[in-house]
C-alpha cells in the first residue's frame, strides 16, 4: 500500500519541486495539495506541470489533510509552520516541516525569529540531515528539515570538526542563486538589481549562522557566516575557512567520512553550481595548505537545500530505501 502524502504551500518553488517529485514516487501517493487560498490546480500555478499534474489545490485545511495523509510535507514560512505542526502531531500524521521553526532550541529560535508556541514538540524533532541523524529519522514523527545555507556549510564542515584547531573561527563564504529567496518579488531580488551584480547580505547576522554553530556543536561567536546572492536562478556554493591541529591528512579523513553516503560525492577538482543542479547531491572539495584547509560545498539550494532532501527524510520516517524518488542527474548543460 502507497503512503498518502500532502503538500502545504504548493504556490512556492519548493512546493513545486515537491510536487514534481512526489508524483513519480513509487511508494507515495500526493493524495492532498493545499495553499492558503485555493479554489485552482497545481497547473495552473505552475503552468511547466501542465499535462503531468493537474490536481486540484485546497485551501489549507488541518482536519481535511489528517483524513487524507499519513506524512505531511510543509513548504511553509517560519511561524506559520508551527500552527500546523501541532495539530497534525495530535492527530497522529507525520510531519516534514520545511520552514525553520523547529531546527533549533527554543531560546536560540526566538532570539533569531519569532516567540515559539509548540515547545512540546521542540522536545522530539529530529534534525533532517541524514548524514548526522539517519537512524533518529527512521523512528521520527516530526523532522526539522535543515535550511539550505546550513546543510552546504554543516556538510562541509562535519569529517574535519574533530580535528580543528579548537577555538579557532569558522569562516563560511557562501553564494546563493535567487531562487532561495522564493517566489515573492522584493527590491533586492528585482532583475535589474540582480542582473550583472553581486552582494552579500545580512553578513555575520544571518539567522542561518545559529544552525549552522548549533548542529556543529560551537559557539555562535566563532562561525561567521556570510552570504551572497549571485545572479543565478538555482544552486548553492559556500566556500569554508577552518584551521586543523597539525598532522591532519584532509583529504584522506573527507574520503573516509563520506565513504558510503549515497547523497555526498568527493570532487578532485573545484565543485560547480551546475554539477548538482536538479539532483539532492552535496559534492565537496578540499584543498589544504599546511594547517590551514579549503573546502568548497556544492548544493542545489532548492533541492538539497529544501524539497529533495525533505523527500529523503519521508523516505527514511517509512521505513523505504532513502534513495528512492530522488533525482540524481544533475540539470547540464
Amino acid at each position: 500500500m502507497r503512503t498518502k502524502v500532502g503538500v502545504v504551500g504548493a504556490t512556492g518553488y519548493t512546493g513545486l519541486e515537491l510536487v514534481k517529485m512526489l508524483v513519480k514516487h513509487p511508494a507515495f501517493e500526493l493524495a492532498y495539495i493545499a495553499n492558503s487560498e485555493g479554489g485552482t490546480t497545481i497547473n495552473a500555478l505552475h503552468p511547466s506541470l501542465n499535462g503531468v499534474c493537474e490536481d486540484e489545490v485546497h485551501r489549507a485545511d488541518i482536519d481535511t489533510m489528517a483524513a487524507l495523509c499519513d506524512l505531511v510535507f510543509l513548504a511553509l514560512p517560519h511561524k506559520t509552520a508551527m500552527a500546523y505542526v501541532k495539530p497534525l502531531i495530535a492527530k497522529g500524521v507525520k510531519v516534514v516541516d520545511l520552514s525553520a521553526d523547529y531546527r533549533l532550541p527554543q531560546d536560540v529560535y526566538e532570539a533569531f525569529y519569532c516567540p515559539h508556541v509548540d515547545s512540546e514538540n521542540l522536545s522530539h524533532v529530529v534534525y533532517g540531515l541524514p548524514e548526522m541523524f539517519r537512524e533518529e529519522l527512521k523512528s521520527a514523527k516530526l523532522v526539522a528539515n535543515p535550511g539550505c545555507f546550513p546543510t552546504s556549510a554543516i556538510l562541509g564542515l562535519l569529517p574535519f570538526m574533530k580535528s580543528r584547531l579548537e577555538n579557532t573561527p569558522i569562516i563560511v563564504d557562501a553564494k546563493t542563486g535567487v531562487s532561495g529567496a522564493g517566489k515573492k518579488l522584493s527590491d533586492t531580488t528585482h532583475f535589474v538589481n540582480v542582473n550583472d551584480n553581486l552582494f552579500a547580505y545580512n553578513p555575520l547576522m544571518h539567522r542561518h549562522a545559529p544552525e549552522i554553530a548549533n548542529k556543529l556543536g560551537v559557539d555562535f561567536e566563532l562561525v561567521n557566516f556570510v552570504p551572497h546572492l549571485v545572479p543565478v536562478t538555482r544552486g548553492m556554493i559556500s566556500s569554508i575557512y577552518i584551521q586543523l591541529q597539525d598532522g591532519v591528512d584532509a583529504e584522506k579523513l573527507l574520503q573516509e567520512y563520506y565513504k558510503d553516503e549515497p547523497f555526498v560525492r568527493i570532487s578532485q577538482k573545484p565543485v560547480t553550481m551546475k554539477d548538482v543542479a536538479g539532483t539532492n547531491f552535496c559534492d565537496i572539495y578540499v584543498k589544504q595548505k599546511g594547517n590551514m584547509l579549503f573546502i568548497a560545498s556544492a548544493i542545489d539550494n532548492l533541492m538539497r537545500g529544501a524539497s529533495s532532501q525533505a523527500v529523503v527524510n519521508a523516505n527514511l520516517m517509512m521505513g523505504l530505501d532513502e534513495t528512492m524518488g530522488i533525482p540524481d542527474i544533475a540539470y547540464v548543460p
